[in-house]
């Protein structure tokens, strides 16, 4: 793991304000969904029921349709009398995540009308993350922000299913990102490429911007399919 069971639990602990009084199992998978892209829990890791909801202060019924609504999303599989598993993802699940990241990240750069000084505020936000975490090297903090800027990115399409959907592409690629055996010489040099790209964002060049994000997508899944072999 690459939190310690204790420090996940406390982590989660710290995740109950979030749920308030009306918690369902929609917001518990929410926030395990936010964990799993943030990297608390890696590929093959165990969610025990009672760690899990002692930490949330959920139900088992509530929890476990919260592991329902993830293994439907591909997150997680439940193994006959082991549990639920943190699932592990294949070269496969690889290229089919990065056609559909082309699809959509290319079409909102593409698509979108001129973004409103939010949007453009969310993706220099993201950077800023990112150089942040690498200046400290926490290498996966890096490939936190980086796909903090890919969710901005979406979100210049204006459209709700698509900020949701991408949310969902997101927890899988950090399950892809974990395979990375040196994940500063894989994040990094994304922090330099999303920059540019921003930068012709920002001057109103959609066409370079959208060729600069094909390439950075042609060139991440290249080293995730390697590490994935």
């Amino acid at each position: 793991m690459i939190d310690s069971a204790e420090a996940a639990a406390a982590r989660l602990a710290m995740d109950r304000d979030l749920l308030g009084r009306t918690s369902t199992a929609e917001r518990v998978a929410a926030i395990l969904r936010e964990r799993i892209t943030e990297g608390v829990f890696e590929p093959g890791v165990r969610l025990p029921e009672e760690t899990i909801g002692t930490a949330l202060g959920v139900s088992r019924n509530t929890l476990r349709e919260a592991f329902r609504l993830l293994s439907h999303e591909r997150l997680l599989v439940h193994q006959l009398n082991r549990g639920v598993f943190v699932r592990h993802l294949t070269a496969e699940d690889v290229v089919d995540l990065y056609r559909v990241r082309r699809l959509v990240e290319c079409a909102a750069i593409r698509d979108a009308a001129p973004p409103s000084p939010e949007a453009l505020a969310a993706l220099r936000e993201a950077l800023v993350a990112a150089e942040g975490a690498a200046a400290e090297e926490r290498w996966q903090d890096v490939g936190t922000g980086n796909m903090r800027f890919h969710q901005a990115v979406v979100a210049l399409a204006g459209s709700g299913r698509l900020d949701e959907m991408m949310r969902q592409v997101l927890a899988e690629l950090r399950l892809t990102f974990l395979a990375m055996k040196n994940p500063r010489a894989f994040h990094e040099p994304y922090i330099a490429r999303n920059h540019e790209i921003l930068k012709l964002i920002e001057a109103g060049d959609a066409p370079g911007a959208e060729r600069l994000l094909d390439d950075y997508l042609a060139d991440a899944e290249a080293q995730l399919l390697r590490a994935h072999s």
